[in-house]
């Protein structure tokens, strides 16, 4: 029972669990999850949608299509448009293994909505045990028009044999075992985290994405200037007034850390604390701000979106839970050892596509 580690992911491609055109490269594995590859066509669809039991993605797409794009050579992906892109990976689960997906890291700190559907899928990102078919990313850039091509990997995918999230209890003994969090540990219906909007120096405690900027070639690591599509967010008095609609980049006020034997997903808190959604990017990898892995502990970054009133966000605030799972086994890699892990040992940072600050 428990998450499936890198490991037992090659088993699935040798089986042909997992199969793809052209072949998965070691480097798609992570410790806990597998990349997804983009393919070399995209269409351009009225409205996000489900395949619905009975029906292929493939009749939705001839119901919705307005015209398809080749991403050979490279191409633009509007932002505020709506994309369907088939992915290069396709899968035979047993009975008895489930998956879930989510977007990466990166994708997420771009406001980039990348989402998994399925044949006959009746939820985004889930995918019940032993389906077998193709699967597709549904992508709808909310603040920048992003250049793409074939091979990029926006969203990844989670492997489960059976259910082994810990309950409260487990959690807190996990926690007096292994601090999770540096400091004390507020447990329910997983490990809750709050926003820091009072820095240990200076006042910045965030970014808000510009409303009008150019487009970002995803493949361009540590190239654009931050300024030209970032507004820094300052807090004298350790609040912040959200706009509805606007995007912000916002860090925890918690270091956490994910042992080795574990997993986690960050999981939305309950809607009755504020008009808002914090995280898009959801899977934290075993060894995630893992002393041994090279962490010392790690900020969650929050990817904020407020939705229908201006809200007013205060230092301390709960704003999200992590939810943690055991492994099957333990990883052959953890997350930021031998690994070109971007984010681990992080504090408040954008994607990596933007030159340091």
């Amino acid at each position: 029972m428990g998450v499936l580690a890198d490991h037992a992911i090659r088993d699935m491609l040798t089986r042909s669990e997992i199969s793809a055109e052209p072949e998965v490269i070691d480097a798609q594995v992570q410790p806990a999850s597998l990349d997804l590859r983009l393919g070399a066509r995209a269409w351009r669809v009225r409205a996000s949608f489900l395949a619905g039991e009975g029906r292929t993605v493939a009749e939705r797409l001839e119901e919705f299509e307005m015209h398809q794009i080749d991403l050979t050579d490279g191409a633009v992906l509007e932002k505020g448009c709506v994309y369907v892109v088939p992915l290069m990976e396709r899968l035979a689960l047993p009975d008895g293994i489930q998956a879930v997906a989510n977007a990466k890291s990166s994708t997420g700190r771009l406001d980039l909505l990348t989402r998994l559907i399925t044949d006959e899928g009746v939820e985004f990102d889930r995918i019940a045990p032993g389906y077998d078919g193709p699967l597709f990313a549904e992508i709808c850039p909310r603040s920048f028009s992003v250049l793409v091509r074939p091979g990029m990997r926006l969203n990844q995918i989670r492997f489960r044999d059976g259910q082994a999230v810990l309950t409260d209890p487990a959690l807190m003994a996990l926690h007096e075992s292994t601090p999770l969090v540096d400091g004390p540990a507020v447990i329910d219906q997983g490990l809750g985290f709050s926003v820091d909007l009072k820095p240990a120096e200076g006042d910045l405690v965030g970014y808000r994405a510009k409303p009008h900027t150019g487009v970002i070639d995803l493949d361009n690591i540590g190239y654009y200037d931050p300024a030209e599509y970032w507004e820094p967010i300052h807090a004298q008095n350790g609040q912040i007034i959200l706009d509805p609609g606007a995007f912000y980049i916002l860090v925890s006020r918690e270091a956490v850390h994910i042992p080795p034997d574990y997993a986690a997903e960050m999981a939305p808190y309950l809607a009755m604390v504020g008009e808002f959604r914090v995280h898009y990017a959801g899977f934290f990898d075993p060894g995630f701000g893992n002393v041994d892995a090279g962490g010392a502990g790690a900020r969650g970054v929050l990817e904020v979106r407020c939705h229908e009133a201006p809200f007013v966000l205060e230092h301390g605030q709960i704003v999200g839970r992590l939810v943690y799972e055991k492994m099957q086994s333990r990883p052959d890699r953890l997350y930021g050892a031998d690994l070109a892990s971007n984010y681990q040992g992080q504090g408040l940072k954008l994607s990596k596509h933007f030159r340091g600050l």
